[in-house]
């Protein structure tokens, strides 16, 4: 005997059929954009979590600075022409001064300004990780060039700051920045996909919402 099947109860059958159908597709969208985001993202956040702490206790890790002195003499043609160059001004050093500087002394000083006045021509030249100067006299062409390191902790912290990284460090954290927040996002969208089986999930992130309002609440004032 032939079972006759209604068309409401085919259309009740295609319906979680369908559901079923979209969950695969979001699960299968959200565990690719979560893994490749978390592949872009892993050393760069190993990095940052790292000197998190680092940064965090800053005061407690000792840095011991090394400083080095170089002199070194411009040549007399050279000093001459400084001559055209503006007693006082801001402008970055004349594009002789830095060929000579970077063939003598292995300084970069394109595009940095200085801090001229009619006796000398100063730059600042700032670091991930230390400090340092270049002067140069502008009578006798004598140039000074003192570097200042601390070491790799602050340079990496330094690097988490952002501070003097320059232009594509800057970029790489926008961009590093962009695939933590996907990375997040989609593994939010995961949890919640999952929820239903896993109880534990939602007071789970409630409790990682919880933790630092409490503190921000409750203990910085």
């Amino acid at each position: 005997m032939n079972k006759v099947v209604s068309s409401s109860q085919t259309v009740s059958a295609r319906v979680p059929a369908a559901a079923s159908a979209r969950r695969s597709f979001w699960l299968k969208q959200l565990h690719t954009w979560h893994w490749i985001s978390a592949a872009l993202s892993l050393v760069g956040m190993l990095l940052f979590a790292i000197t998190g702490i680092t940064l965090n206790h800053a005061g407690s890790i000792p840095a011991t600075p090394v400083v080095t002195e170089t002199t070194a003499e411009m040549p007399a043609p050279l000093v001459a022409r400084l001559a055209d160059f503006p007693e006082e001004t801001t402008d970055p050093a004349p594009e002789f001064m830095v060929r000579w500087a970077k063939d003598a002394l292995d300084v970069d000083l394109a595009k940095k300004p200085t801090e001229t006045t009619p006796e000398e021509i100063y730059v600042a030249l700032p670091m991930p990780g230390g400090d340092a100067w270049m002067t140069l006299d502008r009578a006798t062409g004598e140039v000074v060039y003192e570097k200042t390191t601390r070491g790799a902790i602050a340079y990496l912290n330094d690097l988490h700051k952002g501070r003097n990284s320059g232009t594509v460090w800057f970029w790489f954290i926008d961009v590093f920045a962009v695939a933590c927040v996907i990375f997040t996002l989609t593994g939010l969208a995961l949890v919640w996909l999952h929820a239903r089986s896993r109880p534990s999930s939602w007071p789970l992130v409630g409790l990682g919402l919880l933790v630092p309002v409490i503190i921000a609440l409750l203990f910085i004032h």
